[in-house]
């Protein structure tokens, strides 16, 4: 039997009495179910808006700002993961990405396999379970199949242009959709509209950042893209506004992720200068959706939910071609995207974790509200299950926790415990508390935040003596960090070797929620894959 997100009736009636009650109110409530349109912006900041930044912003953020308040502003909101991918697997089905086994074969970049199969239960199918029709207008980067030439593995070169793509967005549940395989700085740059490539994808074209070269539709333009986003959407929502269902619209901005590509009318509008700009371009999409809601109708029907899939990469800045560290120099100049937290993109700090979000209901939440409930973007499934009163069976979305209790009344804690990650290593949050399963930033690769992973383990073999030889040893306070979050923001003062009883029940804590395959109260599900809560780099670990 399914098990609702509604309450039941507690009170005790007749048959027919309950009978007639069940009809009036499933009835009221049906015609009563909100539209849900979310907002994801790409490596978007903490910092990045004025709302949350405060004085450590230094670009002006209008719309965001405004839908802090005309709703409820979140200040302790966070990713499951500083790394877009999985970020959005989270986001996409209420599970943690880390449970999901290898993601099919793919190419480079869009090319990527699919990251989970179309079996898998997701946002577009609940809504449509509920009866909503749903969209998807963006980014995607969860993967696709393409046809191909050959038969073989996807990518540039094999790729068939002239054909649809065989798994696509509209096979997990959307009805309609309009997106890109991936980010705006990754190849083929060409819009799908539910299988069909749109434009003749016979060019080579490459952007600013990483220049990345590769097949792209004749007439696609880099900074005509978050315009054309926000028309689909636009007309998405006129479309919608005419019909009998409530509608769900999943918005995927690309930026203000590289390539830096402001639209012509925002160029030099910001004061610190291109990355500004495409912050203030991100932010007015927010406003021309809302636009959108608002001519149609229905923004009184409509709940409005904006976030970011992670902090910002510190790669982006006044340049734009991908350059280490630039954020530090707008750091200078008064402009901190990650706001008051340490480490960027890719880390296990807060910078690479934290998000802002925000929520407008009208009628429900107050408007100029502010909450500190923690919450994750995984949370997103089950809150949206319970406001459009959507069937959820056990396994589905088992690491998804409702905070409509929360939007009704900030004051409400959601939930104590959240797994984030960065690409090097696991954290857990347990009320302010939080721990990172290993020495340094968490990240590594080219633009890694301070300290590179691998150097820092290397530092705290030499601390401890000796290489961590079993699980007990990897629990010693050379290779974990403990961090009060209420009294310590920025992450400076590491307080596991004054908590060693702390860090143990916190390491117990993250494994029974490894092995149980669920976050959430329920039957003890599988993991896709063996996962360890310590990801030692390989010269470390003496197996």
């Amino acid at each position: 039997m399914k098990d609702r997100i509604r309450h039941p009736f507690k009170k005790v009636v007749t048959l027919a009495v309950l009978l007639c009650a069940c009809f009036a109110s499933s009835t009221v409530q049906a015609e009563s179910r909100p539209n849900i349109v979310f907002i994801l912006a790409d490596d978007l900041g903490y910092g990045d808006i004025k709302a949350f930044g405060g004085e450590k912003n230094n670009i002006d953020t209008p719309h965001f700002d405004q839908l802090c308040a005309d709703g409820m502003k979140f200040t302790d909101a966070h990713v499951t993961d500083s790394v877009c991918v999985p970020s959005r697997t989270s986001i996409m089905t209420g599970r943690y990405a880390f449970r999901f086994g290898a993601a099919e074969k793919g190419g480079p970049w869009g090319f990527t396999g699919l990251r989970f199969p179309p079996s898998q239960h997701t946002l577009g199918d609940m809504f449509r379970s509920a009866g909503y029709a749903t969209g998807y207008v963006g980014k995607w980067h969860l993967g696709t199949r393409m046809a191909t030439t050959d038969g073989q593995i996807q990518g540039p070169e094999n790729t068939d242009f002239s054909k649809p793509i065989e798994i696509g967005v509209s096979d997990y549940g959307f009805e309609k959709c309009f997106f890109l395989p991936g980010s705006l700085d990754m190849f083929p740059y060409a819009f799908i509209r539910g299988k069909e490539w749109q434009g003749r994808v016979t060019a080579q074209k490459g952007w600013s950042a990483f220049n990345r070269v590769g097949p792209a539709a004749e007439d696609f333009e880099d900074t005509e893209v978050l315009s054309i986003f926000c028309k689909e959407a636009g007309k998405y929502i006129q479309e919608q506004s005419a019909g009998e269902k409530p509608f769900f619209l999943f918005v995927a901005l690309t930026a203000p992720h590289t390539p830096t590509s402001p639209e012509p009318e925002f160029e030099g509008e910001s004061r610190i200068g291109v990355y500004g700009d495409f912050v203030m371009n991100t932010d007015a999409c927010i406003g021309r959706i809302r636009d959108h809601l608002r001519e149609a109708g229905v923004d009184e029907e409509t709940v409005v939910m904006v976030s970011s899939d992670h902090g910002p990469g510190h790669y982006s800045g006044r340049k734009r071609e991908a350059t280490a560290n630039q954020m530090q120099e707008m750091e200078k100049d008064g402009h901190h995207a990650t706001g008051p937290f340490r480490g960027y993109k890719f880390s296990a700090y807060e910078g690479g974790l934290r998000v802002p979000f925000a929520a407008v209901w009208p009628g429900v939440v107050k408007p100029g509200s502010e909450t500190d409930s923690l919450i994750g973007l995984n949370d997103l499934m089950a809150t949206w299950a319970e406001i459009a009163e959507a069937d959820l069976l056990p396994d589905q979305a088992p690491d998804s926790v409702s905070f409509v209790a929360v939007l009704r009344d900030p004051s409400v804690e959601s939930r104590s415990t959240l797994v984030t990650r960065g690409t090097r290593a696991d954290a857990f949050r347990d009320g302010e508390w939080k721990l990172i399963l290993g020495p340094g930033s968490g990240s590594s690769g080219r633009f890694f935040t301070e300290p590179k992973s691998e150097d820092a383990w290397n530092d705290a073999v030499k601390a401890f003596g000796k290489k961590p030889a079993n699980h007990e040893d990897l629990e010693h306070p050379a290779f974990v960090q403990l961090y009060h979050l209420q009294d310590d923001p920025g992450e400076t003062t590491d307080l596991s070797s004054d908590q060693p009883e702390r860090v143990e029940q916190m390491i117990e804590s993250y494994q029974r929620i490894i092995d149980q395959g669920r976050s959430t109260p329920g039957q003890k599900l599988s993991n896709d894959h063996e996962v360890k809560a310590f990801r030692p780099p390989p010269f470390v670990w003496r197996k």
